[in-house]
């Protein structure tokens, strides 16, 4: 199997709303690892893939809503290696399907819609079993692709930075990523997580069971926000949508509103409410990530 190359480039931002306050702004741009598996998605797949090889598994089911980028994600991947993929898709079909969906369906992922209170019990043995029963043997991702192995893909995002930094800061869905950013940095530094739902603060304890899962390392370097999810999951605002234009007009990198622009949204805001002291270097973590309708 053949890997992608995850060493991306790392891009300053020169923006006098961030100087004049003493901040130095770097981007790590994972979303240019691939066009149609980016940034954390990529990495929480990696060793996902690596598993279900020695597994002898031909077969990936995840879990996902119809705006997943994550399901867009597993089946791009499942094109890509020439696996079978089958997408358990929260709540009723919708036609036509949204673009996320649609590039799922025509990427060969089946999909299949499970309603949201057998949803919220996905995890359980009677559940797998059904789904087991109807399309046989399979690799099981989670919803997110967040497990301790994403945590160790992501982990990996350490490896990759060869510039000084004082907070490394990530857009927070599941948790995956930012629990691999904080077991990359070994209790140094410090990580910040921007959460793009709506009352996440189960987040928390979410990074706290991954990293558990991963090492057992109750590492405390790290922060989660929460006030900028913007109405919740693939939730925008005009002020957002404002944001992201400016930001993507001037800096010539690509911003959505699921997860990048509201992270970026997060980092100005916090810079202009003096949060960082002066002289603070920022590392965000560009995960990727497509624009998608809104929900």
């Amino acid at each position: 199997m053949d890997l992608l190359n995850t060493t991306t480039k790392i891009q300053e931002i020169n923006d006098p709303e961030i100087t004049q306050r003493g901040i130095r702004l770097l981007v790590k741009r994972d979303d240019l690892i691939h066009p149609q598996i980016s940034g954390n998605k990529w990495r929480k797949l990696k060793y996902n893939l690596l598993e279900a090889q020695r597994l002898g598994h031909k077969t990936l089911l995840t879990f996902g809503g119809a705006y997943s980028n994550h399901i867009y994600a597993t089946a791009a991947v499942g094109k890509l290696f020439g696996l079978r993929t089958i997408g358990i898709i929260r709540g009723e079909e919708h036609l036509p399907l949204n673009s996320t969906l649609a590039f799922a369906k025509e990427a060969g992922m089946q999909l299949h819609y499970m309603d949201r209170s057998t949803y919220r019990q996905k995890q359980q043995p009677e559940v797998i079993q059904t789904l087991q029963k109807e399309f046989g043997p399979f690799y099981l991702v989670p919803e997110g692709g967040s497990n301790a192995l994403a945590v160790k893909g992501c982990s990996e995002i350490l490896e990759e930075i060869d510039r000084e930094f004082d907070y490394i800061c990530c857009p927070c869905g599941t948790g995956g990523t930012l629990a691999g950013v904080i077991a990359g940095l070994k209790g140094e530094k410090k990580a910040l997580g921007f959460a793009v739902l709506k009352g996440a603060h189960f987040l928390t304890d979410e990074v706290k069971h991954l990293l558990l899962a991963y090492q057992a390392t109750p590492y405390s370097n790290w922060d989660i926000h929460l006030d900028y999810h913007f109405g919740g999951y693939a939730k925008s605002k005009p002020e957002l949508e404002a944001f992201i234009q400016k930001f993507t007009r001037q800096h010539h990198i690509p911003l959505e509103f699921v997860y990048s622009g509201k992270m970026f949204f997060g980092i100005y805001d916090l810079i202009q409410k003096g949060y960082f002291a002066r002289g603070t270097t920022l590392l965000a973590v560009h995960t990727g990530g497509l624009r998608t309708e809104q929900e």
